[in-house]
């Protein structure tokens, strides 16, 4: 399987590859919410993060909360300057 890179796009095309699932899957999925896209023109575009999260929430949701808290700790770090 190949790596999926988290800041990649990715078309729906590479998608359906990624996932081993057909376009009218990835199509309901998009349909659905299940599975977040922005489209461009006529066409979809999915950001690797969000395959990623379809795949595995509870690594995402990890990943998200040290973003957070590393956020926040900048914000505090730089509030006096």
């Amino acid at each position: 399987m190949a790596e999926i890179k988290a800041n990649e796009v990715y078309t729906t095309a590479e998608t359906e590859k990624l996932l081993k699932v057909s376009n009218s899957t990835v199509k309901r999925m998009l349909k659905s919410g299940l599975l977040r896209a922005n489209k461009i023109g006529k066409q979809y575009r999915i950001m690797g993060h969000e395959i990623l999260r379809l795949l595995s929430p509870e690594l995402d949701k990890k990943a998200t909360d040290a973003y957070q808290t590393i956020k926040q700790s900048t914000r505090e770090k730089v509030k006096g300057w």
